[in-house]
């Protein structure tokens, strides 16, 4: 079985710059991580993970060590939640198994997409031993 995640993030990615980056990472991921986009609202059901500027904040290599023994647990099945520029509700953060932050820093839901699907890129190639992470 592949391993996939699925993201939650308000909204279509407007910019064309954005999108191609998007696709460009997703290619890469091709055959590792399936990718699953969702543009709806989330509520919160079964196991997730938010995106938080208040959440635990890792280094690349402990991210990908929290991404694959998250994998184990939850069946080689992940759901990220990003929020909207409003943030996220208090009742989707309480009840997320995590939060992570990337940076205390403000970004638009858009941007984190892309900082999102990077680092799962990083965090695959850190698995793997490759030297994307140097």
């Amino acid at each position: 079985m592949g391993l996939k995640i699925k993201i939650f993030s308000p909204g279509k990615t407007k910019e064309p710059w954005l999108q191609k980056a998007l696709a460009e990472y997703e290619k890469r991921l091709t055959g590792s991580i399936a990718i699953e986009w969702d543009h709806q609202n989330f509520h919160g059901e079964g196991s997730y993970i938010c995106l938080d500027p208040n959440g635990m904040q890792q280094t690349s290599p402990d991210f990908s060590d929290f991404l694959y023994r998250e994998f184990e647990k939850q069946g080689s099945r992940l759901t990220f939640v990003i929020g909207s520029p409003d943030g996220l509700p208090s009742n989707i953060l309480h009840r997320a198994s995590h939060s992570i932050s990337f940076s205390k820093m403000t970004f638009t839901h858009q941007h984190i997409r892309l900082l999102l699907l990077e680092q799962i890129y990083r965090a695959v190639q850190i698995h793997k031993g490759t030297h994307y992470h140097k």
